[in-house]
């Protein structure tokens, strides 16, 4: 397991490297760049910048230079820990992302934990009582949450919320907290806002998560197997919790590397809707405005993410299922 482990983590960087290569082209691929954007912006605000004046601004930001050349600059300084200069907001990209990563991660650790507390209880049921009532109940409710965009069911929740408690559900803090230093009274705040995004980010993929599970514990529960655990003695469900669960889970678990890093966007428009200070906002305005290395840095973060969460994945499926050996 060790050798397996450290032969992984060896080729993050060359991953890395390739994806770098691959972000920094398509970024740059729109025609134009972020001053031509800046320009845009200004002359729809009845504002104006005189050609010269843009011509100045792009050498200063080095955009006057070959695309190769920007990436080269860039790479460089992620080789130092710099992930660069935001253009949008003039600031290190390194503290745009710092600020914004807690809430990412907190975020992204609720909504993971509730779809699966959600979908694999779910996908148990169903396969147990296969073509019962509760089976049809989460099949409809599965197949709702499946269909419906995620961005108009917080439309939908923040309006109950509001209609029917008073609730101001918003962001993920109140006024008053948004800029204040952090406090018990602030992490209070902060859960008690915390949870509904979660829960709407969680539901898109419980539903999914609880399809795949029953499908595979009933494809499970018919092997011959159960019937010699049952021939033994053993009771329903000691022998279902024992073998075919743990057999079934596999696609769930397998899906973690895919899934970290969607939880970690926190779905673009979701976010955008519920106003949350997370990196999925900052990520949506880098890439409207071409900002590259702001907008590239993030999409890095992402990729990092997609690595690390394969490898978990399959260091979980180890542990899952007897029958998957590092040898």
């Amino acid at each position: 397991m060790a050798s397996y482990i450290a032969k992984r983590l060896l080729v993050i960087p060359l991953l890395l490297l390739v994806f770098s290569i691959v972000i920094f082209f398509l970024i740059q691929a729109p025609p134009g760049d972020f001053m031509t954007t800046y320009s845009a912006i200004l002359a729809g605000s009845g504002s104006s910048m005189d050609n010269e004046q843009l011509n100045l601004m792009r050498i200063d930001y080095g955009l006057d230079k070959p695309m190769h050349i920007q990436y080269i600059r860039w790479m460089g300084k992620l080789l130092h820990g710099d992930m660069g200069l935001s253009l949008l907001y003039m600031l290190p990209n390194t503290k745009l992302i710092g600020d914004r990563i807690g809430l990412t991660v907190l975020l992204a650790f609720f909504s993971f934990i509730l779809s699966w507390l959600i979908a694999i209880p779910a996908g148990i049921y169903s396969a147990t009582h296969k073509n019962s009532i509760g089976d049809y109940f989460f099949t409809v409710i599965n197949y709702i949450g499946v269909a419906i965009p995620n961005f108009f069911l917080a439309l939908l929740l923040m309006w109950i919320c509001y209609d029917l408690w008073g609730l101001n559900l918003v962001g993920l803090f109140s006024p008053k907290y948004e800029m204040a230093p952090w406090s018990w009274a602030k992490v209070g705040d902060l859960l008690s806002h915390i949870w509904l995004p979660s829960l709407i980010l969680a539901l898109g993929g419980s539903a999914r998560l609880t399809r795949i599970m029953r499908a595979n514990l009933l494809d499970e529960l018919g092997k011959p197997y159960m019937i010699t655990g049952r021939a033994k003695g053993m009771s329903e469900w000691a022998l279902v919790m024992k073998y075919p669960v743990r057999l079934a889970i596999n696609p769930l678990v397998s899906t973690i590397g895919n899934y970290i890093p969607q939880l970690f966007s926190g779905s673009l428009v979701v976010a955008t809707v519920m106003n949350l200070q997370n990196i999925g906002p900052l990520l949506l305005q880098a890439l409207s405005m071409q900002d590259m290395y702001l907008s590239g840095s993030i999409l890095l973060v992402y990729c990092l993410l997609a690595i690390i969460g394969t490898i978990l994945s399959d260091m979980l499926l180890v542990w899952v299922d007897p029958r998957i050996r590092m040898e």
